[in-house]
């Protein structure tokens, strides 16, 4: 993946929640509230992050225990398939994490080694922030469901929120350009 790409498009996943936040729509408020405990969300996201993981256990080289990659993978997928019946709560969250953490790999190896480009860092440093919470809510994950009711119980505070992500996301897409 280029730098290029790789600072365009969390720009534009930023750009694209920060105008759903901005709008004040009740649809994105109700999606937004339900979405942790929600069955749809759920086969989504962790569904995506499970086939990912698993994609990656595949392919995984003999130095990374690649001689056992076959029981890893049965074993995996059975946590995964198990994970849908026995803890199906915040789910969807943990897929998020997932997602957050695998994406991750290949947005800050386009960064590695690009000295020469400073702007580069305005993309690590919220891969970092994501990582971050990705860990945290990964660990915790109704900490979202109660993240999204403070948010929503002012209604100031999701337009702030949403002007905050799309500046950034406007950033992020303009500094994609300047590589």
């Amino acid at each position: 993946m280029s730098l290029t790409l790789a600072t365009l498009l969390p720009g534009l996943l930023l750009l694209l929640i920060g105008v759903a936040l901005v709008s004040g729509h009740p649809v994105v408020r109700a999606s937004l509230l339900q979405l942790p405990r929600s069955t749809a969300a759920t086969f989504v996201f962790f569904t995506a992050g499970s086939a990912w993981f698993l994609y990656r256990v595949w392919h995984l080289s003999p130095a990374d225990f690649g001689n056992y990659r076959t029981p890893l993978f049965i074993a995996f997928a059975a946590i995964a398939l198990l994970a849908f019946k026995y803890v199906p709560d915040f789910l969807a969250v943990r897929g998020l994490a997932i997602l957050m953490l695998l994406a991750a790999t290949p947005l800050l190896d386009a960064a590695f080694m690009e000295y020469e480009h400073p702007q580069r860092l305005l993309m690590v440093g919220l891969v970092y922030v994501g990582i971050a919470l990705a860990i945290y809510l990964g660990a915790a994950p109704y900490r979202l469901r109660d993240f999204f009711g403070w948010l929503f119980r002012t209604p100031g505070r999701s337009r702030v929120l949403g002007a905050c992500l799309l500046g950034y996301g406007v950033l992020l897409a303009i500094t994609a350009f300047t590589y």
